[in-house]
């Protein structure tokens, strides 16, 4: 039997190799893991198969295939052959990369290629998910054909909301299989390596750590109010009496944003550090010791709280789940546990009633893929207050899936909107064609005609 890893990303190389440290995957023959890049411009980044901090996890496996190799140079992303070529392509990769019949595939990211290609591509592989952060506890966001979903028999995934398990193909019975906190920070572990300039921080200076998010660049703020929620980062921070803030810096962002950042935490009388490290920022709030951490709606967040027990916040939350566009944006989930688990005076934090959110705003995302969760939807939102209902939910979100708490629809809403497909008015006009031939007939049948 051969186990094929088919990953993309350095958290799910960590879930992966964990799960394996957890023996969900003994016995199950030889592991083969196909990383591929799925950066945008692939040139710029370090693949997971070249990335040096990356080396003890990928010992967890037998062999290394790099589906980028053998894709160049199109863009794993975009491979998406047509129907008839699948057949060919599965005998040449079985060929190329030494593949038996009994085959077991993990992949990230399911909903797009190239995983979705290699599910269609291997018709009876076992197939099994791997865990990609916060993502993984929305609904899938596309509907995948019968033949993949009735194979996916296992979800793996890094347990960082404890008691809250992920939503993506539930439907489908898939099996929960939550790594335990313990085991992935150790497995994170081995991804922090050496560096003096982080190791110079671990100096017992009470110090915050504040997590740069470029929401500017998904077009949910502007540059200006991108620099407002990183000030008010610096704000919260304070909360935790700090001498010091370290600050991460997403790589995208422009360094006026930094700029802001730091003239900000100076007005406190705060020493500002900028990181621009390669350690990830689970490891880094915990060599420095942090006193808490801030950020926007970051997976950082949950999992530094669930590994490290350190103090988080977070800082416009609200404004994104207004913002995010649709309804339906695979950030909404992430977001809202996030917000759940920040927010002064939230009775979301414990992890039933969080679960309950996460299913109803799972359900209002995906109604058709998730139709399953309607009755929790409706036991929510029946028992929500308004400020949180219109937190959570669109009104007419609500108003078009009917559920509790949707706005009264106005007369003539009610006279338009469509009952089985046809719209009121039509209804009423069909009604009366239908009284009026049934009329016609009984006169003739009166007269004798």
């Amino acid at each position: 039997m051969t186990v094929l890893f088919a990953l993309h990303s350095a958290y799910g190389l960590t879930t992966a190799a964990a799960g394996i440290d957890e023996g969900l995957f003994e016995g199950r023959g030889e592991r083969v893991l196909v990383p591929f890049n799925s950066a945008r411009v692939p040139e710029t980044t370090i693949g997971l198969d070249a990335h040096p901090h990356l080396t003890s996890l990928r010992a967890r496996f037998d062999r290394i295939e790099s589906l980028d190799a053998l894709l160049q140079p199109r863009h794993p992303s975009s491979w998406e052959p047509d129907e008839d070529e699948l057949p060919v392509l599965r005998r040449l990769l079985e060929r190329a990369w030494s593949l038996d019949d009994d085959l077991e595939l993990c992949v990230q990211s399911p909903q797009v290629a190239p995983a979705r290609t290699l599910m269609s591509l291997f018709p009876n592989a076992r197939l099994t998910i791997i865990g990609d952060g916060l993502m993984t506890y929305s609904p899938i966001r596309v509907e995948l054909p019968r033949s993949v979903v009735a194979r996916i028999g296992r979800v793996v995934y890094a347990d960082v909301v404890p008691g809250v398990e992920p939503l993506v193909f539930r439907e489908a019975g898939a099996e929960r299989m939550p790594v335990l906190a313990a085991r992935f920070a150790a497995a994170l572990a081995e991804t922090g390596g050496d560096d003096p300039a982080l190791d110079a921080l671990a100096d017992g200076t009470p110090t915050a750590l504040v997590l740069g998010q470029y929401f500017a660049a998904l077009g949910l703020v502007g540059p200006d109010e991108e620099i407002g929620m990183q000030r008010q980062m610096i704000d919260r921070a304070l909360a935790w009496s700090p001498a010091r803030i370290v600050f991460k810096p997403h790589p995208s962002a422009p360094p006026a944003l930094t700029d802001a950042v730091r003239a900000h935490a100076e007005s406190h009388g705060l020493d500002f550090v900028v990181y621009r490290g390669h350690v990830p920022a689970e490891i880094v709030a915990e060599r420095v010791d942090a006193v808490g951490v801030v950020a926007g709606f970051s997976t950082a967040l949950p999992t530094i709280r669930a590994l490290y027990d350190r103090p988080i916040a977070a800082v416009g939350t609200g404004t994104m789940l207004r913002r995010l566009s649709p309804y339906e944006n695979s950030n909404r989930v992430p977001a809202t546990i996030v917000d759940a688990l920040t927010r002064a005076g939230s009775t979301y934090a414990e992890s039933a009633q969080l679960q309950l959110l996460v299913d109803a705003v799972g359900y209002a995302m995906q109604p058709k893929i998730a139709a399953h969760l309607r009755p929790r939807a409706e036991q929510l939102l029946r028992a929500m207050t308004r400020e949180d209902r219109d937190r959570y939910f669109d009104p007419a979100r609500l108003a078009r899936l009917q559920l509790p708490g949707a706005p009264r629809e106005s007369m003539p809403r009610r006279v338009l909107r469509s009952a089985g497909g046809v719209g009121r008015v039509e209804e009423l006009r069909l009604t009366v064609d239908g009284v009026r031939r049934r009329a016609a007939r009984a006169w003739k049948v009166v007269r004798g005609l």
